[in-house]
């Protein structure tokens, strides 16, 4: 039996710090956003703070197990690991717990509830870095690029079945694994295209945005005529028009007849189309309150009134962020956001020195999922972002979320402590 210097050779030691500065601040900021004046709210065994501690010294019993495990593992039972994810999501349809209108719990007990979209997370992520590290696979090839988006998409219908909104947008950034494996860059240029019409067919008419396309439109006609080059394009410009028509359209039914009430009124907020600081816009109203009240140095631990009063609601989960401005200000806000972009430096500097393809794309593919995280859950706070439940990485209170996001980290810490022993 290998002692235990060997099985733990090469651990990354910096991202480890972050790792522990993280979850102990995270903590801090749960007790806090629950504080009411009894210390002894951390032992009570139904407080959030309590049951906080409780998953992550029980996730050091997950850590340490990856940790022990041969590290070609992981790529071994990629499909095997996709597989059960996506059965997961299938059964919580059927016998899930509906929280917050979305069929996405398994509740196991009183203290306990699972979600497994937080672990599809890693069942996905694997088995596309299986599939893409693959010696005959060629990313150019339009079959490759088909089965890529396949495994990313199956778990997004399913989420969206729950339905889930938020959490199914996290797999939309597994998208940028594609482009960092060499994807065509016009892809990315047309998914530019795509995000920009979305904005300005949001904020506008489908009227106003229909008559300026084809002003557009005629004014490329005109160009191609003086150029004489009018034969040759004009198939490409009508492709081009029933494309962009098309995608207006189908933007404007996804508004008007497939997004609930609620959701509809969540983006008209954040494109400023409506102002209610007493309805919809209430959550959004409470944290810009809160976040702007800390100021500078904010007001203190464990002084905030926006958080000691409850008047943010899901203050330690979704809106964490709002006790860490206004108990700890800008200074602490800033510090907070310097530890995830360490955070996310970190991750990319071990994932471009892998050895192995396989751990260079599961490198990025976790940072994908952390920035997204981490820009939507402060976005969302700062109202730059519709509000949508996505909790911030270790500092959101939740069992799923953290055992979920420490299971992801570790694999990657331990394939990037297996790299020295995989020959490019």
């Amino acid at each position: 039996m290998r002692s235990n210097k060997v099985l733990f050779r090469n651990i990354d030691t910096q991202i480890l710090l972050i790792y522990i500065i993280m979850i102990l601040y995270g903590l801090l900021n749960i007790f806090a956003a629950n504080y009411d004046n009894d210390i002894m709210i951390l032992f009570n065994f139904k407080s959030e703070p309590f049951k906080q501690s409780i998953w992550i010294l029980s996730s050091f019993s997950l850590i340490f197990f990856i940790l022990l495990l041969d590290g070609k593992i992981f790529a071994s039972l990629s499909y095997f690991i996709y597989f059960l994810s996506i059965l997961s999501l299938i059964i919580v349809l059927f016998i899930g717990k509906e929280i917050g209108g979305a069929r996405s719990w398994f509740n196991i007990s009183t203290m306990l509830s699972i979600q497994p979209s937080e672990f599809a997370k890693i069942g996905t992520l694997l088995a596309l870095s299986k599939y893409l590290s693959q010696i005959n696979i060629n990313i150019s090839k339009l079959s490759v690029q088909i089965f890529s988006l396949t495994i990313i998409f199956i778990p997004i219908l399913l989420i969206l079945l729950q339905p889930d909104a938020g959490s199914s947008i996290i797999f939309f950034s597994f998208l940028l694994i594609l482009f960092r494996e060499g994807i065509s860059k016009y892809y990315l240029i047309l998914a530019g295209i795509a995000f920009s019409l979305l904005i300005f067919s949001l904020k506008s008419s489908t009227k106003f945005l229909i008559i300026s396309l084809i002003i557009i439109l005629i004014f490329l006609l005109i160009y191609m005529i003086n150029k004489k080059k009018l034969k040759s394009n004009l198939k490409l410009l009508l492709t081009v028009s029933i494309i962009l028509f098309s995608y207006i359209k189908t933007i404007n039914f996804i508004y008007n007849d497939v997004l609930k009430p609620h959701q509809k009124n969540r983006i008209d907020l954040i494109m400023g189309k409506v102002v209610d600081i007493h309805g919809i816009g209430y959550n959004l109203n409470q944290s810009k309150i809160a976040i702007g009240s800390g100021g500078l140095f904010g007001k203190g631990f464990l002084k905030g009134t926006q958080t000691k009063f409850n008047f943010v609601p899901e203050q330690s989960t979704d809106f964490i962020f709002c006790t860490i401005g206004e108990e700890w200000g800008f200074i602490g806000s800033f510090f907070t956001i310097l530890i995830f972009i360490l955070f996310l430096i970190k991750i990319i500097t071990m994932a471009e020195r892998q050895r192995s393809t396989f751990s260079r794309i599961y490198g990025y593919g976790i940072f994908c999922i952390f920035f997204s995280h981490y820009f939507i859950n402060i976005g969302m706070s700062i109202g730059i972002v519709p509000t949508i439940g996505i909790p911030l990485p270790f500092f959101s209170y939740g069992g799923s979320s953290f055992w979920s996001f420490s299971i992801l980290l570790f694999i990657f810490i331990k394939l990037d402590s297996y790299r020295m022993d995989i020959l490019r």
